[in-house]
């Protein structure tokens, strides 16, 4: 249907105004949809009094809220474009994507009014500002009504992590998104009006706003939001309201692991859980299958609105370690260096199209172009299908270490180490080496005492010889940005002194 998200709220506010469309976590107050539709119509009336129209762009900055999704509604049905920033990044990084986006609005909330406050201090020509938790004025309803037409016009842009340096904008279309939702609620055991989910992980990041959000909202069913993660506190919500599907990314769901108390616990209207954002250990995955949990993984990226991959229920076990395969409307396949298929069994770049592939980059013509040679969007990510199609994700292309001639992908030696009791995180990279041209290097924090010699030896009883590290060093924490991802590129700062991969 040619028409933005704007109009998913009007639609069921239509169809089922007394359902319950968000609930405040903290406070437990509840918004049906219609009035979800009532402060979606009046905050767009609000932007376009404030100038806002059509093509705007208007960041958003502010832990997650019921008034955070509001906004973004509005925005859409204005025609303009929602610019979600992460909350964690420093004043310059802040100021780099308002600048970058072309902001001409800034809705912070208070707890950022700092942050904002100091990134608009470095922009020459800063945007407006707006207090994102301020009540809406009266619904004045011919300016707040979806306007049609606007399928495939930008709906977000949505700035990639950055694990790699400077981050891009992503433009993502309403059509991205809608097809984005209809992905989710067909896969597995699917999304409807009656399912309840928690908006945990941060609304900035598609993560949380793609798999979480948008497809239960668009399913008519409800979202609990919560400005902050902690483990216990999250359990306790999740039976409270009854929660029957849920997205987080590896580090939450193995924070969770760790509450003591985590087997006591009942769950009796959880349906099933997904996660996605990064691998997610294999110890993790078989502690919920423990529990009775239907547990699945998926991977998705920014650029694919962002659900790409997904291992059902049914093939976790089986199938432990992998993927899966593509999402219904997603197509994806595995290539070598001049973009020939290659065989199951043998590694190749994951390549992808369909409805949820984005626009493109944000005024960056020729990145785009690179990026989507031959109609396909190449991930970067390297896997290997088997025959049946799952596919085993090896590692990032920059990220793979080449010691002695072989080829040694990170995530297969972190995999191993998850599984010494003593290691509560782990990441692998490579450093140069005159003999062997990289050194493979694990980088660990500790649960318990143990030796580097220990998890040497730990690691080559599971994996060949040349893939175990070579070195371990000690850190308190690992550096991971808000949707815990990695942060490579810092480690390799800190024991390189470089913070981009060995050249080859």
């Amino acid at each position: 249907m040619d028409e933005s998200i704007g109009a998913w709220v009007a639609r069921r506010a239509e169809r089922s105004p007394d359902a319950v469309a968000l609930v405040d976590g903290p406070t437990g107050h509840r918004i049906s949809y219609a009035e979800l539709d009532d402060r979606v119509a009046a905050r767009a009336a609000d932007l376009a009094a404030l100038g806002v129209g059509p093509g705007d762009r208007v960041a958003l900055l502010g832990e997650n809220s019921c008034a955070y999704l509001e906004w973004l509604f509005a925005v859409a049905r204005l025609g303009a474009i929602t610019v979600p920033v992460n909350m964690r990044l420093a004043p310059a990084e802040v100021a780099y994507v308002l600048a970058d986006s072309g902001a001409v609005l800034l809705v912070r909330s208070a707890a950022f009014t700092p942050l904002g406050d100091a990134a608009i201090a470095e922009l020459a020509a800063p945007p407006d500002l707006v207090d994102l938790t301020t009540d809406p004025g009266p619904t004045r309803r011919r300016e707040g009504e979806p306007a049609p037409g606007r399928g495939d016009e930008p709906c977000v842009i949505m700035y990639t992590s950055g694990t790699t340096g400077r981050p891009k904008g992503a433009v993502l279309t309403h059509d991205n998104m809608l097809w984005n939702a209809v992905n989710m609620c067909v896969a597995g055991p699917g999304i409807a009006s009656t399912d309840v989910t928690i908006a945990a992980a941060p609304l900035f990041h598609i993560g949380a706003l793609g798999l979480s959000a948008l497809p239960l909202l668009y399913a008519g069913g409800t979202v609990v939001v919560v400005p902050a993660f902690d483990p216990a506190g999250f359990l306790d919500l999740m039976a409270r309201e009854g929660v029957t599907t849920q997205f987080l990314v590896p580090a939450m769901w193995a924070a969770l692991t760790r509450v003591p108390d985590l087997g006591e616990r009942a769950f009796p209207a959880l349906r099933w859980a997904i996660s996605g954002g990064a691998p997610c250990p294999v110890v993790v995955i078989e502690r919920f299958l423990e529990l009775g949990w239907t547990f699945t993984e998926g991977f998705g990226m920014t650029e694919l609105s962002p659900a790409a991959l997904f291992l059902d229920a049914a093939d976790v076990v089986t199938h432990a370690g992998s993927v899966g395969r593509p999402f219904l409307h997603v197509d994806a396949r595995l290539v070598g260096p001049d973009d020939e298929l290659v065989d199951p069994g043998e590694v190749g770049e994951l390549v992808l199209r369909g409805p949820t592939v984005f626009a493109g980059y944000w005024n960056r013509p020729e990145e785009t172009a690179e990026a989507m040679r031959g109609g396909w969007f190449h991930s970067g990510d390297l896997g290997i299908a088997d025959q049946d199609g799952f596919v085993t994700l090896v590692d990032r292309k920059k990220d793979m270490i080449i010691t002695g001639g072989e080829n040694v992908y990170p995530v297969e030696v972190e995999q191993a180490l998850h599984r010494h009791p003593a290691v509560s995180d782990v990441a692998v990279i490579g450093v140069g080496d005159p003999q062997w041209g990289e050194s493979v290097v694990a980088v660990v924090v500790a649960a318990e005492e143990v030796t580097a010699d220990e998890l040497i030896g730990f690691a080559r009883e599971r994996i060949a010889h040349f893939k175990a590290p070579r070195r371990v060093e000690f850190v308190a924490d690992l550096p991971r940005n808000a949707t815990g991802k990695l942060l490579k590129r810092v480690l390799r700062e800190q024991f390189t002194g470089s913070s981009t991969a060995v050249s080859r």
